[in-house]
C-alpha cells in the first residue's frame, strides 16, 4: 500500500491478500488501537455499538490453533495430515487476527438487522484502516465462526456471533485481481433519463 494513495484510487484497486500469504511483521499494539478506532467509524443507528473486538496476537494464536484442531478432530477424527496442519495454523497465518463480534439483539428502537449490518461495516472498515496503515488484510469466517463449541476458546460470549476474523500483516505476494461482477448483473435502474 502507498501511504499517499487517494481514496478513489484505493477503491479501484482494493484487494484482499489470502491469510496464508501473510507474514511478519504486523501492526503493534498502538497501531492496532488506531486501526480499531478508525474501524469503529461506521453507521450505527442509535449509537449503540452492537459489536466489539477481540485481538489475538503472540503465542496465544498457536494455543488457539491447537484447541481448534482438537475440536475439529472430535468431529472428524480421520482428518488428513494436511488438514491437521491447516487447523493448527488458523490463527498463526497472520501476525494479528481481530475478531469482530456482533452483539446484535432485540432493541426497543433499532432492528437487529441494522445492528448486524453495522458489524459487517466494521469488518470492511477494519480492512480499509489496516490498508491505510500499510498492512494487508483479509476478512474470513471459517467453520469456528459458526461453531459455538469454539466460542469459549475464542472469548465469544453467549448470545454473541462472529461477524468475521480480520487477518492483518505483511506480504511479499503481489495483489492479484479477481473477477468482479458486471454492473449489468447487479444494478436495477429506477427513474431518470440518463
Amino acid at each position: 500500500m502507498k501511504s499517499d494513495i487517494k481514496l478513489i484510487d484505493y477503491l479501484g484497486v482494493r484487494r484482499s491478500i489470502p491469510a496464508f500469504q501473510m507474514s511478519e511483521p504486523g501492526p503493534d499494539k498502538a497501531e492496532i488501537e488506531e486501526i480499531l478506532r478508525l474501524a469503529s467509524r461506521v453507521p450505527d443507528h442509535g449509537k449503540i455499538a452492537p459489536w466489539r473486538f477481540i485481538v489475538y496476537r503472540g503465542e496465544e494464536r498457536a494455543r488457539i490453533g491447537e484447541e481448534l484442531l482438537a475440536l475439529a478432530l472430535a468431529v472428524k477424527p480421520e482428518l488428513s495430515d494436511e488438514m491437521i496442519q491447516v487447523e493448527r495454523a488458523r490463527f498463526t497465518r497472520a501476525p494479528v487476527v481481530v475478531a469482530v463480534v456482533s452483539k446484535a439483539g432485540p432493541h426497543v428502537k433499532i432492528p437487529e438487522w441494522e445492528q448486524l449490518m453495522s458489524a459487517g461495516a466494521v469488518c470492511l472498515n477494519l480492512i480499509f484502516a489496516a490498508n491505510a496503515h500499510g498492512w494487508v488484510a483479509n476478512w474470513l469466517t471459517e467453520w469456528f465462526a459458526y461453531d459455538e463449541r469454539a466460542y469459549p476458546l475464542l472469548g465469544v460470549k453467549p448470545g454473541e456471533k462472529v461477524a468475521g476474523f480480520i487477518h492483518m500483516g505483511s506480504t511479499d505476494f503481489p495483489a492479484v485481481e479477481r473477477p468482479r461482477p458486471e454492473l449489468s448483473e447487479t444494478v436495477t435502474w429506477v427513474g431518470g433519463e440518463s
